[in-house]
């Protein structure tokens, strides 16, 4: 398959998607190596098309149904699956982490985490890989923004959060 054709494929693929499609699987797919999928979306990229790189694959994100709202957290590493879990029970969508860097400015972290599941594998990812959350180069204060289907979702993330303690107020 010639390059044009291939990345034309790749970007129909994504659009097609229902959620992030990894590297790897796309390489399968088009039978390439996964570096030539990487070179790809970076040309693509470069081209004009807005592709999410997130923990389990890349993304082409479609416009959101819901609302979109932030929360500002403070915890320790070892609350961070908690957190997480608190969000996605109620409906919504970790999209991203966010924290302030002193040198580099606002850090932000894809996440597209919307059930427990998805929290899990992120989760173990991290700990398999020894990765560090960003929130600790913060002291714990990081922000989350999350996608709610409505208003009361997002009130009940807020409620959650304060009876963990984890809210940075």
């Amino acid at each position: 398959m010639e390059s044009e054709a291939r990345r034309k494929a790749l970007s129909e693929r994504l659009e097609q998607a229902k959620g992030p499609v990894s590297a790897a699987t796309l390489a399968r797919e088009l039978s390439v190596s996964r570096q030539i999928i990487v070179g790809d979306v970076a040309l693509l990229r470069a081209g004009g098309l807005n592709i999410t790189a997130t923990p389990r694959g890349y993304l082409l994100p479609h416009p959101p149904a819901g609302i979109t709202r932030t929360f500002a957290c403070r915890h320790r590493a070892d609350q961070m699956e908690e957190e997480l879990n608190a969000m996605v029970d109620q409906g919504c969508t970790v999209l991203d982490v966010i924290v302030e860097h002193p040198i580099y400015g606002q850090l932000t972290g894809p996440l597209r985490l919307s059930n427990r599941y998805e929290v899990a594998q992120f989760v173990a990812r991290c700990e398999a890989e020894e990765a560090a959350p960003l929130s600790q180069l913060t002291e714990g204060v990081h922000l989350h923004t999350l996608l709610c289907p409505d208003q009361a979702a997002a009130g009940r993330v807020r409620t959650a959060l304060e009876k963990l303690g984890l809210l940075y107020q």
